[in-house]
């Protein structure tokens, strides 16, 4: 830590090589400890300002009878570009000799926040401003603890206004003991303490004749010896899915890498869900395809096979996986009006994924000025707490060490982001088992690992008469297996639910719910319900991603559908008497790629079974001890 008169210069700038790649830098302070008059400063003193754009400043002053002030170059930069004249309206730009640099304005904690869920916020280098004649101030601590949640390991703090202290090394001293102790306790070091004068450029670009007992870098110089911790390319691809377009008969995955890199013919996984295919091309207009999307480039992925995808997905190689589950520890910075509270339903935002979260357990609470712990059952405003989050349904994540990007997220409520944090650990969820009694120890009683296996057909289709076949033989083989069949829900648990688009919706996911019980309890779940739409059974596969899933799509022809049909349902559909009728008045969505797709109008009861009983062997090799059906 650069602290001491004694400290050794950088190495001339000119005698480094130059490195085209630009570096990103997030710089922060509290309130009028001069962030813009420094910004201003360094733009011009390394003649990165536009050309022009110096003079007009100085005649804008001259014009409203005002001092001119360094702090107005950033000022009327950041006008245009809210008035789109520049290109890039969340970056300023400027260059050194060695490399070209750009700066992220978050000028508040809430920027911070939104910065940190879109990824704009991903920096290699802070540089953190404090007042030499204020001293540290309470938003200098909060800052500190920002730049901890979004992983930013190089710093170095600004001992800025050095001129209102006559240049006091004892003052600078006294600030970078301080700084340095909190810092300490936030898991931070700075590289460097730098004593400036941003309003005369001292120590910014040149060195300071009146701060001779300075033999530390400059600013510039400072950042010139940082290396490049955004570039998260040597990372396992992390691909969130933004959406999906189709094309004639393309269908194209479209997101922007945040970890990683992702070549034609890699097999992906998409989590939640676990559905595979492998990337068949890039579709890129206007210009050339490329061989490959590093970290931070733009991808729109045609499959070779067409799988489900959904927006909020994260894909991935298959041998470096994120990790799915709804719980995982958490520490968060919190900045909502109200306190953050226990129970409460929040929006859980990480990258593309945003569905609903509860705070199960506050384990501990912060003040974000002192550091000290104080016991609550709530998070007041501005503190800093350690918390159990459970979200509504299967989320993909890394803890944040792994990968900063997929490691962090933010709360929101009433459409505005209140909070923010990094993820610890994961949890085992309360839903799986119950007591002391583990998966593992289900799993290893059972002799094998639990499963869903989801069939979907038209009604009349044959599902229930396969499903009633595959458990009798796994049963007659000592599998822990159970039945979970939709006209047995209708006549219970969904007995309130009609056939309309919503209650249909509700239908599936009562069934997975259900399903999802019994496979934590170590059974093998067979689901039999139509559950006609794609969208529906996508989600109960995503709500049951922690657990092995078989979709078994039973096919015949609506008219053989029709010939089985004792009860006479399809002629009532067709006489109108029946409404909402799948096959008749209401559509079926056939499955896109399922696990299994059997033809009873071709194969008999018993092929049937030994299709889906061989899937369920060749899907859960692997999963828990070796099994055979």
């Amino acid at each position: 830590m650069s602290t001491s008169p004694s400290t050794l210069p950088a190495a001339p700038v000119s005698e480094q090589t130059e490195d085209h790649r630009r570096m990103h830098v997030v710089v922060v302070g509290h309130v009028d400890h001069g962030k813009s008059t420094f910004v201003g400063r360094l733009l011009n003193d390394t003649d990165s300002l536009p050309n022009g754009k110096m003079d007009q400043v100085r005649r804008n002053c001259a014009a409203e009878g005002m001092e001119f002030e360094y702090a107005f170059l950033l000022d009327a930069l950041i006008e245009e570009q809210e008035q789109n004249i520049t290109i890039d309206t969340t970056r300023i730009f400027f260059r050194t000799k060695k490399r070209a640099y750009a700066i992220i304005d978050a000028p508040g904690h809430k920027e911070f926040l939104k910065n940190m869920v879109t990824g704009a916020a991903s920096a290699s280098a802070a540089l953190l401003l404090i007042d030499a004649h204020e001293g540290v101030m309470d938003q200098s601590r909060r800052h500190a603890f920002l730049l901890s949640l979004l992983g930013v390991r190089q710093l170095v703090v600004l001992v800025n206004k050095m001129d209102l202290v006559d240049q006091s090394e004892e003052t600078y001293r006294r600030i970078v003991a301080e700084y340095s102790a909190f810092l300490k306790s936030l898991g931070l070091q700075a590289a460097h303490f730098i004593p400036i004068a941003a309003k005369h450029g001292e120590n910014v670009v040149e060195r300071s004749a009146k701060m001779a007992w300075w033999r530390g870098p400059t600013v510039t110089e400072a950042l010139d010896t940082f290396t490049h911790e955004d570039d998260l390319t040597c990372l396992p691809l992390r691909l969130p899915v933004s959406d999906i377009y189709r094309f004639d008969h393309r269908r194209i995955v479209a997101g922007r890498v945040e970890a990683g890199a992702i070549r034609p013919g890699e097999e992906l996984v998409f989590q939640p869900g676990g559905r595979r295919s492998v990337a068949k091309t890039f579709e890129d207009w206007p210009g050339p395809s490329r061989d490959v999307v590093g970290t931070g480039g733009s991808a729109s992925v045609t499959l070779t096979e067409q799988i489900f995808v959904e927006r909020g997905q994260i894909a991935s190689h298959a041998t470096s996986q994120p990790r799915v589950g709804r719980e995982f520890r958490a520490r968060v910075f919190w900045l909502g009006k109200e306190p953050l509270v226990p129970s409460k339903t929040y929006r859980l935002r990480l990258l593309t994924q945003n569905v609903e979260a509860v705070v199960a357990k506050i384990e501990k609470v912060t003040d974000a000025s002192t550091l000290a712990s104080v016991p609550s059952d709530s998070v007041p405003r501005d503190s800093i707490c350690e918390i159990i989050v459970r979200a509504t349904r299967p989320i993909a994540f890394d803890l944040h060490h792994e990968c900063p990007v997929t490691g962090r997220f933010a709360l929101e409520e009433g459409g505005r982001i209140h909070g923010g944090g990094i993820i610890l650990e994961a949890r085992s969820e309360g839903g799986k088992g119950s007591g002391k009694v583990t998966a593992a120890e289900r799993t290893a009683r059972a002799g094998h690992p639990p499963a869903v296996v989801w069939f979907t057909g038209l009604s009349g289709s044959g599902k229930s008469t396969v499903a009633e076949l595959v458990e009798r033989r796994l049963f007659d083989a000592g599998r822990n297996v159970i039945r979970v069949d939709g006209d047995d829900l209708r006549a219970g648990l969904n007995r309130d639910l009609g056939f309309s688009a919503a209650d249909r919706a509700e239908s599936v996911r009562r069934a997975a719910a259900v399903a999802g019980l019994h496979a934590n309890a170590g059974q093998i779940a067979l689901v039999t319900l139509i559950a006609p739409l794609a969208a529906d059974r996508a989600k109960a596969r995503a709500a049951l991603a922690n657990h092995p899933f078989i979709e078994v799509f039973v096919d015949a022809p609506l008219e053989v559908c029709e010939r089985r049909d004792v009860k006479g349902l399809y002629a009532k559909a067709r006489k109108g008497e029946i409404a909402e009728f799948t096959g008749i008045s209401s559509p079926y969505e056939t499955p896109e790629s399922p696990e299994v797709h059997v033809r009873t109008d071709r194969n008999t009861t018993e092929q049937a079974a030994d299709q889906v009983l061989q899937a369920i062997d060749r899907i859960l090799a692997g999963k828990g001890e070796d099994w055979e059906v």
